[in-house]
Parts: C-alpha cells; sequence; structure tokens
C-alpha cells in the first residue's frame, strides 16, 4: 500500500468523509509531505558532503552552534523541533560549515529518538573528520509529550555525545560548554 493510501486510510478511519472539500487532497498532500520530512532515508553521506572536506592547521574547536533541526518521533511518528551544536576539535582537515548543518539534517530527518540523534552526527563527524574529539548536544521540544500523554507544554529535552577529547579532557570540554554559554 503507497503512502497516500495508508493516509486516506487513516483519516477515513477518524470518521472523516474523504470527498468533503478541504481533506479531498489530503491524502495527497499528507503523503508528499511524510515523503519530504522523512527524506534522510534517500540521502547518502558522499553527496551531503559532496568533497567538502579540507586540509587545515587549525587546532582549535570548531564550533556550529544552533543548527534548526526538525525530525519524527519514532514511537508516535510526531514531530520534535529544537538545535544542535555541533563542535569538533579538527586533526589536519575541517568539513565545509554547511555540511555539518546537512549532516544534522540527514539524520534528522528519519524517524528517529534524539538520543539516537546524537550519536548518530558524532559518529558521523568523527569519521568523515578523523578528529581529535566530537561534541554534539541537541535541545529539542517533543510534541509527543507536548499533545499527549502528559502534556507538558515547556519541557525540553537536552541530550550530548562526547567523544575523544570532549569525553577525556575536562579543560576541553569546559572550553566548549563555556562557548556554548555565549
Amino acid at each position: 500500500m503507497n503512502i497516500e493510501k495508508c493516509y486516506a486510510s487513516i483519516i477515513e478511519s477518524c470518521g472523516e468523509n474523504l470527498s468533503r472539500p478541504g481533506l479531498d487532497k489530503t491524502p495527497a498532500r499528507a503523503a508528499k509531505a511524510f515523503e519530504f520530512l522523512t527524506r534522510g532515508y534517500t540521502q547518502n553521506l558522499d553527496d551531503v558532503i559532496n568533497g567538502a572536506l579540507f586540509p587545515s592547521n587549525s587546532n582549535e574547536i570548531v564550533l556550529v552552534q544552533d543548527i534548526e533541526l526538525y525530525s519524527l518521533c519514532e514511537h508516535h511518528m510526531l514531530p520534535f523541533i529544537g538545535k544542535a551544536h555541533v563542535a569538533y576539535l579538527p586533526n589536519g582537515k575541517v568539513l565545509g560549515l554547511s555540511k555539518v548543518a546537512r549532516i544534522v539534517d540527514m539524520y534528522a530527518r528519519r524517524l528517529q529518538i534524539q538520543e539516537t540523534l546524537v550519536t548518530q552526527i558524532a559518529d558521523t563527524i568523527q569519521r568523515v573528520t578523523d578528529a581529535k574529539g566530537v561534541a554534539v548536544i541537541i535541545e529539542a521540544k517533543h510534541l509527543c509529550m507536548m499533545m499527549r500523554g502528559v502534556e507538558k507544554q515547556n519541557s525540553i529535552m537536552k541530550s550530548s555525545a562526547m567523544l575523544g577529547v570532549f569525553r577525556d579532557n575536562q579543560a576541553t570540554r569546559n572550553e566548549l560548554l563555556a562557548l556554548l554559554s555565549h
């Protein structure tokens, strides 16, 4: 069964009439939206990076902060929305700035839990750059917690993945946290 037919079935099972104005084209629109929201499955890392890995003598933290992200919780298929902060300590090469955000998007645009998302991003940045360390912190609001269940509107989930010097060296971790607080 294709996605459009699935949405039609869901809408009808709610007791709605798919032939009424406003709903007659909704299954097609919803299917198109869902394909967009999960487009991370059709992307691959080589295409996302597109050769944007450059030699560099930099030995200071590279931080891309406040990268907007939109994902769907794999448990309820409801959105979680937030921002990612991605840092790495180069080891002879740097990644093109926009590629960091594109990596975040590639993984966020899959059915996901936030705890896995931070790890996927960190592991990928580590693998691609061979950095001395990688840190990823995500702050997000989860509609599965806001619209249903406990209905807590102001809750924010924060999760992190720390690799290399960000895990093993407290001074490096403290420097990152100081950068994030400004």
